[in-house]
């Protein structure tokens, strides 16, 4: 008879009582087998959590004692690699050889040798399916062979080649050729391609097929993980964590670990092992995690890092940061957890002045007046080909209205207020309580989706702007834990906001067409934001999973990874990824702190709110913990949300707080009665994926769109609202009025598209030329439209006029077409900046966003601003005004060719 058990060392012992006889018959106890002795914390479809491991299929991590785990996890990606290739050819590393969604197809079979493609000819798609090959073999060799011999031709004769999205690259533009896929070492990543010379086809006897040869389902790009964590720090200055469950305690031991290897020379954090320096919004989302408690100084110290002429700096974001994107507004609230946990008032001081004048750049330059919401960026998701439509270019981007970005900035500027009542400013103190209040009613009046019970992305759109009914995981946390939903709206949106097996996914439903990273993956520090929504809102099975999705792969992985699939869990697959991640260990820390133990940080003092899930019921102690001049042990015993009783060294308390004058060691037991709310419902949803966005073009007096893969219906959208659902692919237009027109697929599910480009039933612009410039631009560039450009920047042209007249009474939209090539789409921070002006009136900011590395002659088209006009003739004029700087401060540059107005209404 044999014995097997887990006592709490987490070493399981088998001890053999009884020999067996026969040499011939061997028992065997794996891992595997002994896992199911125990009975799961928490088990789902795609895997277990038990007290001292995980399971999931035959990947098992245990844990060996509080400060070590081992695990066998290793990545399935390369055993089931699809041996279909989706593919396509970028000039310059853009994707502009066919329509968004339109890809080759070619398949790699068993070979020996190298498969190669036929010559494909470019702009023309390859459909070559073998459908009896399944798997791609290891090492496969392929080459890919391209006729470029077309657009090189045009360009010869007629000096550019025109894209199939309607882009002229002219010769003096040409870099090269290049290859993007989804297969590694392909990517979909266009705004990184150009840098991948990797991937660049090559032309060496200069006839016009270009080939590259790539190796895919490489052995050397096998993916997998250190197979144990041994804790390699020293842990004892930090607060001691013990409970009844293993994998709980050696989580937060790991968490710590990786936290102080994070820690560089300089006293900053580093953002993950593939991530040097500081991040603004990835530093202040880990301080309000757990950072401020751990390390104010080196918290601080990073904060400081990201501040340039008292102002946040907005290091990252589309087509030049800020402000396209402007989450920045985060690190506000970092910097007042900083101060709660602290007392410090020399850096409450600091902090309001910085947090001050950002606050005040972003309302001169950012405020949508019509919704009194913030425009910018999805806070986080910056990667804009990953959560937005591709027909959104950069200035599309900084008109969107998002949902996490808004929640940010509501929340700064209640921070901010809170900052000026502490420093004794009431007229600051009034002034950003109500900005946060309008913040606060635009977001309940134009975001929240009441047929989801949740709130919707981002309202997008150009004259008329509608809501993407999506969920954003991170800003339907953030409306929960800073109270923008009010009782009601929380508990619906944590009952009914999407939730995978593996987690909370970015947003809901997925792209299609988009590998992971933002789409399709799940972040672990978003899952923790997500934990404490559900703990706030009293939702005991919701924060069970998200607890266990927390713990599963920082177990699995023995590392607090970056990022994973929404579909399989699996780190390998998305498009980055970095290990010792700050934000995600920070969330793991997050769940002792702020759920188990239920820590809150106020003015006065510390109050204590803590959350058990029934499956982690027991004693959990929290020892040399610090607050200011305190010295804690704190004990939770018990299950619930509800405190029984609240101890304060063996004395019952009236309240579960005391305040912040609080000196020397005391104890505190905290005794919760058992009880939850029963009511709250959560489900885990089936995973999905959206349609297609359309794509219209108007053909006589009906507008018209080609039929869209698995869409059973189209809604056809005049003015931002509907018309109704029809089933052709073409929608008569009765009137020939001024309109915008979108149509948004929808599949049998009800599941929606993004709604398709703007087409405008309208007039035909007014061109204007800018008057005659004093300074001629220094820079080359091809492609104007008219008589002259115009080079403005902090030296030249800082003010321009544009004369124009108007034949009728109308709304007029303004905009420019523009190149600004000062850097790539994703990365930089060169966004050219300036107000338009009229007659002695602001009528409101524009931006010309960066759109390509030295791509001078890639012209588009600012954001618009509209304003009433009555027939007449007109100056405007385009200004650089200080609130116009940039975060570059130097360079704030770009070409502009024409002002277009179009009458909108």
């Amino acid at each position: 008879m044999t014995s097997c058990y887990f006592p709490s060392s987490n070493l399981f012992k088998c001890t053999m009582t009884q020999k067996i006889a026969s040499t011939a018959f061997i028992l065997i106890l794996t891992m595997s087998e002994l896992v199911f002795s125990q009975l799961p914390i928490y088990s789902n479809s795609e895997f277990q959590l038990f007290s001292d491991h995980v399971v999931q299929g035959k990947n098992v991590a245990k844990v060996i004692s509080p400060l070590h785990i081992e695990s066998n996890y290793q990545s399935p990606i390369n055993l089931f690699k699809p041996a279909e290739l989706i593919f396509k050819f970028a000039i310059n590393g853009r994707d502009n050889e066919m329509p968004p969604g339109v890809d080759h197809q070619f398949t790699v079979g068993s070979i020996n040798g190298t498969a190669e493609t036929p010559i494909i000819e470019f702009g023309k798609k390859l459909t070559q399916v073998a459908e009896t090959v399944q798997f791609m073999p290891s090492n496969a060799p392929v080459r890919f062979r391209l006729d470029f011999r077309g657009p090189k031709r045009e360009m010869e004769e007629r000096g550019f080649y025109i894209t199939s999205n309607g882009q002229k690259i002219f010769k003096e533009d040409f870099k090269g050729v290049f290859i993007a896929g989804g297969a590694s070492p392909l990517s979909w990543d266009f705004d990184n391609l150009a840098s991948r010379k990797e991937l660049q086809l090559k032309d060496p006897d200069g006839d016009g097929i270009y080939e590259i040869e790539l190796i895919f389902n490489a052995h050397s790009n096998e993916k997998q993980t250190d197979s144990e964590w041994k804790v390699k720090n020293s842990l004892a200055s930090f607060p001691a964590y013990s409970s009844s469950y293993p994998i709980s305690d050696a989580l937060y031991h790991l968490a710590l670990d990786e936290m102080v290897t994070a820690i560089e020379p300089d006293n900053t954090f580093r953002t993950g092992k593939e991530w040097a320096g500081v991040w603004t919004r990835d530093i202040s989302y880990s301080i309000l995690l757990s950072m401020a408690i751990l390390q104010p100084e080196v918290a601080k110290t990073s904060l400081r890092k990201k501040v340039k002429d008292k102002k946040i700096i907005q290091d990252t974001g589309t087509g030049g940061a800020w402000p396209v994107s402007t989450d920045r507004m985060i690190w506000a609230v970092a910097a007042y957890e900083i101060y709660l946990v602290t007392g410090d008032s020399d850096w409450l001081k600091y902090a309001f002045e910085v947090v001050k004048n950002s606050v005040d750049a972003d309302l001169s330059v950012a405020l949508d007046p019509s919704t009194g919401l913030i425009k910018g960026e999805s806070s986080f998701l910056d990667w804009r080909e990953q959560t937005y439509p591709r027909w959104m270019q950069p200035a599309d981007i900084f008109e969107s209205e998002c949902l996490g970005t808004n929640a940010v900035h509501f929340q700064a500027n209640i921070v901010l207020s809170e900052m000026a009542s502490q420093l004794n400013d009431k007229i600051s103190a009034d002034k950003y309580k109500k900005v946060a209040a309008k913040i606060k009613r635009g977001m309940n009046q134009f975001l929240w989706a009441n047929a989801n019970g949740y709130y919707g992305q981002f309202l997008y759109g150009r004259t008329y702007k509608i809501l993407s009914p999506r969920a954003e995981a991170l800003g339907e946390a953030l409306c929960v834990l800073f109270d923008i939903a009010d009782k009601s709206q929380t508990s619906k949106v944590v009952q009914h906001t999407p939730v995978n097996p593996f987690g909370i996914p970015c947003i809901y439903p997925q792209i299609p067409g988009i590998p992971p990273y933002h789409n399709q993956a799940v972040w672990p520090f978003v899952q923790s934001y997500w934990a404490l929504a559900a703990a706030k809102a009293g939702n005991e099975e919701a924060l069970l999973q998200t607890i266990a999705t927390i713990y599963r792969p920082a177990a699995l992985f023995v590392t607090n990874k970056e990022n994973f699939v929404v579909g399989s869990g699996d780190f390998a697959g998305t498009q980055v990824n970095s290990s010792n991640m700050l934000w995600s260990l920070s969330g793991s820390i997050a769940l002792v702190y702020k759920v188990f133990f239920g820590i809150q940080y106020q003015k006065e003092g510390l109050k204590f709110a803590p959350f058990v899930p029934k499956a982690f019921a027991g004693n959990r102690r929290l020892e040399n913990f610090r607050y200011r001049n305190a010295n804690l042990t704190i004990d939770v015993q018990g299950f619930g949300n509800k405190i029984e009783s609240f101890m304060l060294d063996g004395k019952k308390q009236s309240k579960p707080e005391f305040a912040n004058h609080l000196k020397g060691n005391h104890s505190i037991v905290i005794v919760l009665n058992g009880s939850t709310h029963p009511q709250a419902k959560f489900e885990v949803a089936k995973e999905k994926t959206s349609p297609e966005t359309p794509e219209i073009s108007r053909i006589g007096s009906s507008i018209s769109w080609k039929p869209v893969d698995l869409a059973v219906g189209y809604k056809v959208i005049k003015n931002g609202a509907s018309l109704g659902v029809v089933q052709e692919t073409s929608f008569s237009i009765s009137s020939e009025k001024m309109a915008e027109y979108q149509v948004i697929a929808i599949d049998k599910e009800g599941v929606e598209s993004f709604a398709s480009e703007p087409l405008e039933w309208q007039p035909a612009p007014i061109f204007v030329d800018p008057d005659s410039p004093i300074d001629m631009p220094s820079i080359s560039s091809k492609g104007a439209n008219g008589k002259h450009v115009v080079e403005i920047s902090n030296q030249k042209n800082r003010n321009n006029s544009f004369t124009f007249s108007v034949e009728s009474n109308g709304i007029y939209a303004f905009q420019f077409r523009y190149a600004n090539g000062n850097g790539p789409t994703n990365t930089e921070n060169k966004c050219a900046i300036r107000n338009l002006w009229l007659g002695g009136k602001k009528l409101g900011t524009l931006v010309f966003p960066q759109r390509g590395n030295g791509e001078w002659s890639n012209w588009g088209l600012s954001n618009r601003i509209s304003q009433p006009l009555k027939k007449g003739t007109y100056t405007v004029e385009l200004r650089l005004d200080p609130e116009n700087e940039n975060m570059h401060g130097e360079i704030n540059q770009a070409l502009l060719d024409q002002l277009q107005i179009t009458r909108v209404h």
